[in-house]
């Protein structure tokens, strides 16, 4: 396979963001930056996928707890409905996700911060076995991953590396993220802010030999607590069985902090 050379690649990237340097989360992708202790959050991140088996739609409720200032624990709990172009609609619970993130470094400078975070997402097999990986297969995956991310008041760059073990079936999963974060408003407070989001999704899997590249143009408002956005995503690479294709994927989500 042509592919394996990408690891080498993105494994540059994630080293030379460090020397590089937005404001609220991502929308696709994850950031190391985390609020102050007992603080919590509600959010919803509803996708809308688009493939060539038929349209599916995840709005999951998410609800994310920091103990500390440096760790968080979240539950996922997805309500998923299906059409399928051969036949095949309804609505049902998705694959309940349970999230942990430590922060484990964190170095700040004057109006900018570089940190890393250690994070697990336990996706259990609580959905109907629809065999569309993300939102309801029906099939226990563990995931582990590394998060780093620098961030000033001009802009910002994250990166998450991490593998993804499907013991169900072949599977399994190596995941490179990166998002580029660009403030379009003057930084204040309390927050109000404009954010572009460009962000990219690399996935391998070894077993198989498949690869696959995503690209995600993503726009944000934030406001005090408030935070609304929207991302479209489509595939530029998808050297992929002919059923895991995908056309597209349209992000529409919320947040508030309390």
């Amino acid at each position: 396979m042509q592919n394996q050379p990408w690891l080498v690649v993105l494994l540059l990237l994630l080293m030379g963001s460090i020397q590089s340097t937005a404001q609220g989360p991502p929308i696709t992708t994850d950031k190391p930056i985390m609020l102050g202790a007992n603080n919590w959050i509600i959010k919803s991140l509803t996708e809308i996928r688009k493939t060539d088996r038929g349209t599916f739609v995840k709005a999951p409720l998410m609800i994310h707890y920091l103990p500390t200032s440096n760790s968080l624990v979240a539950v996922h709990l997805p309500l998923v409905t299906y059409n399928f172009q051969d036949g095949g609609s309804g609505q049902t619970l998705g694959d309940v996700e349970l999230l942990a993130k430590y922060q484990f470094y964190r170095k700040d400078g004057m109006g900018k911060t570089f940190r890393m975070v250690a994070k697990t997402l336990q996706t259990l097999p609580t959905g109907k076995a629809l065999d569309i990986d993300g939102i309801s297969t029906g099939n226990y995956h563990g995931y582990l991953g590394i998060v780093a991310g620098y961030e000033s008041i001009k802009y910002g760059i994250s990166n998450e590396l991490g593998f993804n073990l499907s013991p169900s079936n072949d599977l399994d999963e190596f995941r490179y993220k990166l998002g580029f974060g660009l403030p379009l408003l003057p930084s204040v407070y309390p927050v109000k802010q404009i954010n572009l989001y460009f962000e990219y999704q690399n996935s391998w899997y070894p077993v198989i030999d498949e690869f696959m590249l995503l690209y995600a143009q993503g726009i944000q408002y934030a406001k005090g607590r408030v935070t609304v956005e929207a991302s479209i995503q489509f595939p530029l690479v998808q050297d992929i069985s002919e059923v895991e294709r995908r056309k597209f994927s349209v992000f529409l989500g919320t947040r508030y902090v309390f």
